[in-house]
């Protein structure tokens, strides 16, 4: 089967432009889960929120959607049980289950898999798909995140809302902006725009 056949199928995601094999899709799943786990240790501390700004939900985002959904799924599994069995990844270089943003990294495993099914029906290929694939991503990440947060801390509902969420909705903005520059651009260089 030629490269030409197997990126112009339906339901081809980006990493389906590299030729299938065994070997490719551990080397994705591992990558991307290693990717999640660099990208968390771009933190950012917010001022009254124990949940730093990080490049983490950017990156499992971009897995998803680039890997599709179940690829993307087992990275963000493989990054949530390498960080719970101790690997310092999480944000800020923590590991462990439990702790006030873990819901987020739950959430992240979620959403990775659902952009990942929406990037199969071409979700990723236009600036406003793309825009649209990463607000439903992120709006999955703060369902899982904020209630998360807030059992953890005893916070309130509102006041989890207003440390865990209110304060990230500009950078989540400028980390769409980025995926609907970068995911329909790729699409146009390997010429399947």
């Amino acid at each position: 089967m030629s490269t030409a056949s197997v990126s112009f199928r339906p339901g081809a995601v980006l990493a389906d432009l590299l030729p299938a094999s065994r070997v490719r899709d551990i080397a994705l799943v591992v990558g991307g889960a290693a990717l999640t786990g660099l990208a968390a240790q771009l933190s950012v501390p917010v001022p009254g929120s124990p949940v730093p700004v990080t490049g983490q939900t950017f990156a499992a985002l971009l897995v998803g959607t680039a890997l599709g959904a179940g690829r993307g799924f087992l990275s963000l599994a493989l990054y949530a049980l390498a960080g719970m069995a101790g690997m310092p990844w999480f944000a800020n270089g923590t590991s462990g289950a439990g702790g006030a943003s873990f819901g987020y990294v739950l959430g992240m495993l979620l959403a990775a898999t659902v952009v990942g099914a929406l990037a199969r029906r071409g979700a990723d290929r236009s600036v406003l798909r793309t825009a649209g694939t990463m607000a439903l991503g992120s709006a999955i990440i703060y369902a899982v995140g904020v209630p998360y947060l807030a059992l953890a801390t005893g916070m309130s509902f509102g006041a989890a809302v207003a440390a865990g969420l209110t304060p990230f909705l500009i950078g989540d903005a400028l980390k769409a902006a980025l995926a609907m520059g970068l995911l329909p651009a790729a699409w146009k260089l390997a010429g399947r725009g």
